[in-house]
């Protein structure tokens, strides 16, 4: 079966000789995105959404940006509800209100830049979307079994124990772990600084003393070997020396979740709704919780109240008036508690 051929991430669709061509257009907006300091990520998913809808409009001869009007945009929104993906499955109504958003603020922009008459996108009804709860998260003892599923008496393992460990205490995003560099570890002060979060934004979060104690074994007894680099700043390092890209880490941790055969799947963001739920239940105030995950509204962070379900039974049990005590059984039960069968309807 012949590869795939990857495609270009900087590639730019459509026209780019012509001033006013929608290529010509992609270029400069997402230029003007760089100059005004936004994330690398965003760039990369906006010059995505926006190159799909180029492609998709140059095959209906359509290549200059007047040329787009709100009823293209409609029939592209229609088209995104019916397009399947790589799976064969209908696009979610997440990734459709990616793209669509995408091309609003594009044409924002247009429009801001007098590059169109009026925004066609400005009045476009984007899908609605509600909070999705996690997937999975970990019980305590199910996150012990897969921290506990390395083995630690070789480098490697030491390495990926200290990673798990660094997951599950602080609840930081794979970008963050990945962008640690060795002296982000405060060990007296025992905190972990993240440097350019999501949104570019800094914050200082706590590690507990467990896993401060297995990233500083690593740091000193295994990360000296791994260096190739002495320039290098990152924290956790590939066997080859290098800093681990996205997919090399979620690689790494869903296979200690699989090799735990608890029946959950995930990777590292499973230790991060582990961590928010299981202190939510444990007592944390949710704006603690807020801090620790870098969430810019508290709206966000709720979607834990709902997971937390523990607390809710415990409360459930000890205050709802039907309720029955574990040790009661069956003869306990006075015969007014049971059903009249003679006040019931006959059913036959």
């Amino acid at each position: 079966m012949p590869r795939k051929k990857k495609t270009d991430p900087d590639r730019i669709e459509g026209n780019t000789t012509d001033r006013l061509g929608l290529g010509t257009q992609l270029r400069s907006y997402l230029g003007s995105l760089k100059l005004k300091n936004y994330a690398e990520g965003t760039i990369v998913k906006q010059r995505f959404a926006i190159n799909e809808f180029i492609v998709w409009a140059g095959e209906r001869s359509l290549t200059r940006v007047s040329e787009v009007t709100r009823p293209v945009l409609e029939r592209y929104q229609r088209h995104l509800y019916h397009q399947l993906d790589r799976h064969e499955k209908r696009l979610s109504f997440r990734n459709q209100h990616g793209r669509l958003s995408a091309l609003r603020s594009w044409f924002k922009w247009l429009s801001h830049k007098r590059h169109v008459l009026y925004n066609p996108a400005s009045e476009l009804e984007l899908p609605k979307l509600g909070h999705r709860f996690p997937r999975h998260v970990l019980s305590l003892r199910e996150a012990e079994e897969v921290i506990n599923g390395t083995i630690v008496t070789g480098p490697i393992g030491i390495r990926d124990r200290a990673i798990l460990e660094t997951f599950y205490s602080t609840g930081m995003r794979r970008l963050e772990l990945i962008g640690l560099d060795a002296y982000d570890v405060d060990t007296d002060r025992g905190v972990v600084t993240i440097r350019q979060g999501k949104g570019k934004k800094d914050r200082v979060v706590p590690i507990g003393a467990r896993a401060l104690a297995w990233t500083e074994r690593y740091r000193h007894e295994v990360r000296p070997s791994l260096v190739v680099d002495p320039n290098e700043t990152a924290l956790f390092l590939t066997q080859a020396g290098k800093p681990f890209t996205v997919t090399a880490m979620s690689v790494l941790v869903r296979a200690y979740v699989d090799k735990a055969a608890i029946g959950k799947t995930g990777s590292c963001h499973l230790f991060r709704h582990t961590m928010a739920t299981l202190m939510l239940e444990n007592g944390a105030d949710l704006r603690f919780i807020q801090a620790m995950l870098g969430h810019v509204k508290l709206d966000t962070t709720q979607i834990y109240t709902q997971v937390s379900i523990q607390k809710l039974k415990e409360i459930h049990e000890a205050t709802h008036p039907a309720r029955m005590k574990p040790e009661a059984k069956d003869e306990d039960l006075k015969p007014e508690d049971d059903y009249d069968d003679k006040s019931q309807p006959n059913e036959s």
